[in-house]
C-alpha cells in the first residue's frame, strides 16, 4: 500500500496550508475625478454663497427715494410710478407665475385686497414674465391687482431684486408711502402671510 507521507503544514512536497482571506480588504484610493468633482461643488457653493450676499447688499434700504418705475401690467397698460405721489403701495417682486410660492402670494394679495383697496394701498407685483404670462396668471387665479412685465429685468435690477438664478427675481417686497419714501423692506417673504403683515405694517406706520 501505498503510504502517504505527511508533515504538519500539509502534504509532504506540497506548499502547506494557505490561511483563508480575513475578509479585509486594502483601503481603496479616493478617485482624483470625485475630488475634482467635491472641489467644485464646494468652490460653488462659496460663489453661490457671495453672489446672494452681494445682491442681497444693494436692496435698496428703508428711508430712501422709491425708484421711478415705467413698466406694463397684464392688460398692456403701462404704469407709471409718477402718477402714484400720494399713495401709499407695495412692490413685491417674485420669480415666476403660476409657480407654488408666488400663487399662494398672490392669491392672498387677492384674497385681501378689498381691504387694501379700503386702506388706500396699491399692489403691484412684478417679475421678468411677459405681459402673456401675466395675463394668463391673472386669468387662472382671479388677480386683480396690476402684474407689472419687466422682461429685460430693468426695474428688478433698479430695486435690487435680482437673484443667483438668471432671469429669476428675488421674493422681496418694498412699502412705500405716500411721499415717495420706502418705509419697509421684506427681504425674507412668506408668501402665504404676507398680504397679512403688510395690513398690520401700514396700520402701525401710519399710527405712528
Amino acid at each position: 500500500m501505498e503510504k502517504r507521507y505527511e508533515k504538519r503544514g500539509g502534504v509532504r512536497g506540497g506548499k502547506g496550508c494557505v490561511p483563508p482571506p480575513t475578509g479585509n480588504k486594502p483601503p481603496r484610493r479616493v478617485s482624483g475625478t470625485l475630488t475634482i468633482i467635491a472641489a467644485l461643488v464646494a468652490s460653488l457653493a462659496v460663489l453661490g454663497a457671495y453672489l446672494v450676499r452681494a445682491w442681497a447688499d444693494d436692496l435698496l434700504p428703508e428711508g430712501s427715494l422709491a425708484p421711478a418705475f415705467s413698466l406694463p401690467n397684464q392688460d398692456g397698460v403701462t404704469v407709471d410710478s409718477s402718477e402714484l405721489a400720494g399713495d401709499w403701495w407695495l412692490i413685491y417682486f417674485y420669480p415666476k407665475d403660476d409657480t407654488p410660492g408666488c400663487t399662494k402670494e398672490a392669491c392672498a394679495f387677492r384674497d385681501h385686497l378689498d381691504r387694501l383697496t379700503t386702506m388706500q394701498v396699491r399692489i403691484f407685483g412684478v417679475s421678468y414674465d411677459d405681459v402673456a404670462s401675466h395675463r394668463a396668471f391673472a386669468d387662472k387665479y382671479g388677480l386683480k391687482f396690476d402684474l407689472l412685465a419687466d422682461p429685460k429685468g430693468r426695474v428688478i435690477a433698479d430695486w435690487g431684486a435680482r437673484s443667483a438664478i438668471p432671469r429669476v427675481a428675488r421674493r422681496v417686497s418694498f412699502l412705500v408711502d405716500g411721499s415717495g419714501t420706502i418705509r419697509k423692506v421684506y427681504p425674507n417673504v412668506a408668501p402665504a402671510e404676507h398680504a397679512l403683515e403688510i395690513i398690520a405694517d401700514v396700520i402701525a406706520l401710519r399710527a405712528g
